[in-house]
């Protein structure tokens, strides 16, 4: 087995964290395209689909470095979003503890000398670079427009791209 014990039990926590933004960003999502806000929607559909990937590549680590798998319970999205800044700042909020999850992932593999799984969580780490900057972008460009001024961002959307649309 190429995984400690330890550390396969955080990576399965994990796994749990990354289906749960799946989630969140399909919530979100959902809020957007009810808002006929298509632009917005497919950015957070695209990021739902992203989280689930991501999971999946835990998995896969798990399973090659002769892990066990254990998917663990996931907790509900939010029932109710009120505003676009809501939204960009529940995404933004929920990055920023992913990057938490994922430097304290780095830290356990570094104390276990572990660099197979150093090697793997340094996507990630560099992923959350990304992350968090496209969703404080977003919300910085959705405060700046203001909830009756959205088509903006629709077009900022348009304009910029979304950095995950090419993977």
């Amino acid at each position: 087995m190429l995984i400690s014990k330890n550390l396969n039990q955080a990576m399965n926590t994990q796994i749990g964290s990354e289906l749960g933004a799946s989630n969140q960003y399909l919530k979100i999502a959902s809020y957007f395209d009810g808002e006929t806000l298509p632009e917005l929607a497919d950015f957070f559909f695209r990021q739902s689909d992203e989280e689930r990937t991501h999971a999946l590549k835990f998995v896969r680590y798990i399973l090659d470095a002769g892990g066990e798998v254990e998917i663990p319970a996931i907790g509900a999205a939010p029932t109710v979003i009120e505003s676009a800044e809501e939204a960009a700042k529940m995404a933004l909020d929920w990055e920023l503890e992913v990057t938490k999850q994922i430097n304290d992932l780095m830290d356990m593999a570094i104390k276990e000398g572990d660099h197979i799984a150093q090697e793997f969580l340094s996507w990630f780490v560099n992923e959350q670079l990304e992350e968090v900057s496209t969703m404080d972008a977003l919300l910085t460009v959705i405060r700046r427009a203001g909830e009756s001024q959205l088509q903006f961002v629709e077009e900022y959307l348009v304009r910029h791209g979304d950095p995950h649309a090419e993977e």
